[in-house]
């Protein structure tokens, strides 16, 4: 048997980090479960992009609700975790969005020319097509967040593969791990990859499409520039529709990914040479966009990834009695306020509306009824 806590957490990636610490802010105890190194699943890596450009308006407010969230950790933990380099955005997708972000307020985002766009962004080739700049958006320090996290909460993490969750008839919810089992007064499920056949197990099929992805990190062939900001190309200008590059801490390194590899429902693959067929579109894309890289890759980092069907950029969390199952992609940089949200229903609070699955958070504002 294990140790009983207020909230049980499945998963020591950067949500379910976040909502453990949230609980714990309030008071309450809380146990995380991982069964590896936190921070190795979907959430690894270095870096991952924050960005506000969202097609849907009430996903950009969360996403400033949750950049406040990761610079009071900042002040908390006394360490950068969100650069002030910003985010460039490229193509007629990046316009629309701009707009969106406008209506929106709040954001700090505008049009950029070629001149400001080549001091923003010096690795680029030459490009003359829309341009947006997104100034308080950056790139996320994924080491320096989970160091901190993992020690802040380091006496409540327990080192085993959870086989199960489910609500129990007297109103709990149970954890079943390889030598635990203990009862919450409710269970949060961020497991990851593993969270579609959790929830299945405690009766909550989820609308899960699985896929799998590839970043690889380029050397900068000159001295690191001082501030370098995020890309985001939508705009086919170098051959490809939707390719992102973010630097590795010093600026001396530049991680760029594009596409993903389809996977059947159980994750595995239905190409196996996919990704590394992946590799080589990366490689050629760098070679046309981004000259100020050295096109032969310095590191690769493969994941998978799990999107939900109204949206590329949507997520919702699923509620059955004692526990709550969160569930989408791009889930990191809306950590905090999502770890928030997460726990203040854990610990009793109503759900916020817009996070219930039929809420379709993340939609085209053009597909909302």
């Amino acid at each position: 048997m294990g140790k009983s806590s207020d909230v049980g957490v499945v998963g020591a990636g950067i949500v379910g980090l976040s909502t453990a610490l949230a609980v714990a802010d309030r008071g309450a105890s809380v146990t995380v479960y991982e069964r590896g190194r936190p921070g190795d699943g979907q959430s690894g890596g270095e870096s991952r992009i924050f960005r506000h450009a969202h097609v849907d308006r009430r996903l950009v407010a969360f996403a400033c609700e949750a950049r406040r969230g990761w610079r009071d950790w900042e002040a908390r933990f006394g360490r950068e975790l969100l650069s002030r380099d910003g985010v460039v955005a490229l193509g007629p997708e990046a316009e629309r969005r701009l707009d969106v972000l406008l209506e929106t307020g709040g954001v700090g985002a505008q049009a950029i020319d070629g001149a400001e766009l080549a001091e923003r962004l010096p690795l680029l080739a030459p490009y003359d097509g829309f341009a947006m700049l997104d100034e308080n958006g950056g790139v996320l320090r994924v080491r320096a967040a989970f160091d901190a996290l993992t020690e802040a909460l380091r006496d409540a993490i327990v080192f085993d593969d959870v086989l199960s969750v489910r609500a129990t008839p007297s109103g709990t919810a149970e954890v079943r791990a390889g030598g635990v089992t203990a009862d919450h007064a409710s269970v949060v499920v961020c497991a990851g990859a593993a969270t579609t056949a959790l929830a299945r197990g405690a009766g909550l099929p989820l609308p899960v499409r699985h896929s799998a992805h590839v970043r690889l990190t380029f050397r900068v062939r000159e001295d690191p520039p001082a501030k370098l900001a995020c890309l985001l190309d939508r705009g086919d200008a170098f051959g490809e529709g939707a390719a992102y590059g973010d630097p590795l801490p010093g600026n001396a390194a530049y991680a760029v990914g594009l596409g993903e590899a389809a996977a059947h429902d159980d994750g595995s693959l239905r190409d196996p040479a996919a990704l590394a067929a992946m590799e080589e579109r990366i490689v050629a894309y760098v070679t046309r966009a981004l000259p100020g890289l050295d096109a032969r890759p310095l590191d690769v980092r493969q994941c998978r990834v799990t999107e939900l069907p109204w949206s590329t950029d949507a997520f919702a969390v699923w509620e059955r009695d004692a526990l709550l199952v969160p569930a989408g992609n791009n889930l990191f940089k809306h950590a905090p306020a999502l770890g928030r949200a997460l726990a203040g229903a854990a610990l009793g609070d109503e759900l916020a509306t817009i996070l219930h699955p039929e809420s379709k958070l993340g939609m085209p504002r053009s597909a909302q009824v």
